[in-house]
Order: structure tokens, then C-alpha cells, then sequence
């Protein structure tokens, strides 16, 4: 069984590219944001004031590169594709900010709903994004974030097609998971959100909604990336949507800890 330190080693050296939805499915996986020091504060702020899309895992000191939750890892290598934003534009995708990386950076860990993705299996609720070897399909509503003097923006969503029957028990399983998104935000119509196209999703890929299917969906952690840009911060680094940093700690011990 592919262990955590594994996969992260399979990223840093290139062989793992693409979007970890499914991989190590019993460990914590975390969205990342790097920002100057100078920002750090206001994005912490940003992050407290919006615990639904930004729950904090882990904030490093700044210029450090390795997780206490993951001893070994490299924050510069170890997520599968970076994004690199300037004056709000993404400028950038790349697999190594090694090269470029300063002292003053700070890295912050937010909780993913790929964490919970597990669990929703075990209780018989069925992923077709895993299914179908795909990113999940994310979108930017209309919902505004609470915002700090320097970020601000949108929610951003994720989506996942649930039978209309076990909507109830997949909203009770997330919500045992808040430092992961918690409980949905909305299922049914996606104009309540305003997102005028399911077809077309903002990040990440398109998922097939069957006729017995509810489109449900969670706060995402790429509402940072949004907030990048609407805030038009100087520099600021994410993961591309949907490939994580895995962590070596377990659902079960990070649900233990909180």
C-alpha cells in the first residue's frame, strides 16, 4: 500500500503529477497558500474569518519547508503543481518553486474535502470523480467572503453528484469533519449559488449528474486562489486545484487532535 512519504516522493521526483482525489485515501491532504510575510497576518485573519472555505491544518514559521505533519516533506516539492500569482494574475503553473523560494515565505496548510472523500465511500456514497479517474468540479459562486483590509473575494465550491437518498447522511458525515469544509454549503440548483452552468465548471473537471443525483456541494479550498486575484496581491503561491499536499497523519488521529 502507497504510504504518504511515497507519494510525496513520487511527486518531488516527477513520476506523480496529477490530482491526488484518491491517493493514500486514509490520510489528511491539505490545500496550500504561501504568501510574503508581510501578508502573512492578513491571511491568517482572512482564513479565521472564513473557517468553512480556509479551516487551518497548519501555519509554518516563516522560511520553513517541512510539515510537523509530515516529517521530511518538502513544501517546495512536494505537491504535485504549483500556481504562481502576480497583481492577481496567474502568471505561472509549475511542478518546483525550489528555485525561487525566500526566507520570508509562509506557508499555510487549509483542510480539503478530499480527506472526507474516504469515508463518504465507506458509508456506500459513491465518488464519480474517483470513479472516473477526474479532478472534482469546482466552481466560484456568488457568495462573497468575509473580508480582511488586503483579501477578499468569493466562495468556491467543489462538487460531488449524491443519490437523492443519501444527501442527509453525506451532509452528517462531513460535518464530523470542520477543519476539512464540515457540511455542505447547498444541494439542488446550482443557481442558488449562482453558477449559471453545471456543465461548465470554473476548476477542475466535468461530472456527469444522473437523473437520481442531487449536485451537493462544499466550501472549497481554492477560494484563496480567488482572493489572489481579486485582491490583487503583489505574489502569492497555491496548488493548482485539485493536487493536494498529503500529509502522514491519519483522519482518524487529526479528528482525535482537534
Amino acid at each position: 500500500m502507497q504510504t504518504p512519504a511515497m507519494l510525496r516522493e513520487k511527486i518531488r521526483y516527477g513520476s506523480f503529477q496529477g490530482p491526488t482525489s484518491g491517493q493514500c485515501p486514509d490520510f489528511v491532504q491539505a490545500n496550500v497558500v504561501i504568501v510574503p510575510k508581510a501578508y502573512a497576518f492578513d491571511f491568517f485573519l482572512f482564513a479565521h474569518r472564513n473557517p468553512d472555505s480556509c479551516p487551518l491544518v497548519d501555519v509554518f514559521d516563516a522560511g520553513v519547508t517541512e510539515s510537523r505533519f509530515a516529517p521530511g516533506s518538502d513544501i517546495r516539492n512536494d505537491v504535485p503543481r504549483y500556481r504562481i500569482y502576480r497583481h492577481g494574475t496567474l502568471t505561472e503553473e509549475t511542478t518546483s518553486i525550489k528555485n525561487i523560494w525566500l526566507e520570508d515565505w509562509v506557508t499555510f496548510l487549509i483542510g480539503c474535502s478530499f480527506t472526507f472523500e474516504s469515508i463518504l465511500q465507506q458509508e456506500g456514497i459513491p465518488l464519480r470523480h474517483i470513479e472516473e479517474n477526474k479532478n472534482v468540479a469546482m466552481y466560484v459562486t456568488d457568495r462573497p467572503t468575509k473580508a480582511t483590509t488586503v483579501f477578499h473575494g468569493p466562495l468556491v465550491v467543489s462538487m460531488r453528484p449524491v443519490p437523492q437518498q443519501l444527501v442527509q447522511k453525506a451532509s452528517e458525515v462531513t460535518a464530523s469533519y470542520p477543519n476539512m469544509h464540515g457540511a455542505p454549503v447547498h444541494a439542488g440548483n446550482p443557481s442558488a449559488l449562482g453558477i449559471a452552468d453545471i456543465e461548465a465548471p470554473d476548476f477542475g473537471d466535468k461530472i456527469h449528474i444522473r437523473d437520481n443525483e442531487l449536485p451537493v456541494f462544499w466550501a472549497c479550498g481554492v477560494t484563496p486562489q480567488m482572493a489572489a486575484m481579486e485582491s490583487r496581491l503583489p505574489f502569492m503561491i497555491t496548488h493548482a486545484p485539485g493536487h493536494m499536499f498529503v500529509t502522514d497523519v491519519t483522519n482518524e488521529k487529526f479528528l482525535k487532535q482537534r
